[in-house]
């Protein structure tokens, strides 16, 4: 049993039973290693300016001037706000391909670590301040293993910032994230948060554009939560 009585384990096809998610939530349609996805670099932006300035703006609020900090599924950008408006002590980040991580300037040290391979965060206990997963919380296969270990290496007080649109890479994206509707998607995160346990109740902040007859920018939702 984990923290919170919560327990882990699979059912039939192999796929994740934690908490509340039913059988199957997390079967995918490409259910290859996610390394072979990203033997290439990916240098774009998987979200526009209006989110990417959501992101950022959430980091500002949520994020203290000197903290240490975990980019969970990083990549070449990590849409942080200027070092010299939010000087970070350290800045690490974790993620799938190392071209893009040697290319973010952001970070002061980075490893390839694949989440869905091997949940387990090689970091210390209580190493950092904050963590962040950015536009990608709707690959992984045992959020709440990933969510456990991010309670792990943060300080008492820090806080995990788990941002996302409705953008998504279709044969990577797990079943359950597919069928929940855009505007619901928070309460998988919130659920998962619960389910690992060691975190005050989480709060989710929404940026959702108006829409118009030809369309609109993209959403973005940002649940956060303190490590109790």
């Amino acid at each position: 049993m984990g923290e919170g009585g919560q327990r882990s384990d699979a059912d039939a096809d192999g796929d994740p039973r934690v908490g509340p998610f039913p059988a199957g939530s997390f079967a995918r349609i490409d259910d290859a290693p996610d390394g072979r996805f990203y033997d290439q670099p990916r240098f774009v932006q998987h979200i526009d300016a209006g989110a990417i300035a959501a992101v950022t703006d959430a980091v500002r609020r949520h994020v203290a001037p000197g903290s240490d900090l975990l980019d969970l599924m990083s990549s070449w950008v990590s849409h942080l706000p200027p070092a010299a408006e939010l000087p970070l002590c350290r800045v690490v980040g974790l993620g799938l391909n190392a071209e893009e991580l040697a290319a973010n300037p952001r970070l002061d040290a980075w490893s390839v670590h694949d989440l869905n391979a091997d949940p387990r965060l090689p970091d210390a206990d209580a190493a950092f301040d904050a963590a962040t997963i950015t536009v990608s919380f709707q690959y992984l296969t045992d959020p709440v293993a990933v969510l456990r270990e991010v309670a792990r290496v943060l300080r008492p007080g820090g806080v995990v910032l788990i941002s996302f649109s409705n953008r998504m890479f279709g044969t990577k994206a797990v079943r359950i994230w597919q069928e929940t509707p855009d505007e619901d998607r928070w309460t998988l995160v919130r659920d998962a948060i619960v389910a690992a346990g060691g975190f005050a109740a989480p709060t989710v902040e929404a940026m959702v554009p108006e829409r118009h007859p030809f369309g609109g920018g993209d959403p973005l939702w940002t649940v956060v939560a303190r490590r109790r």
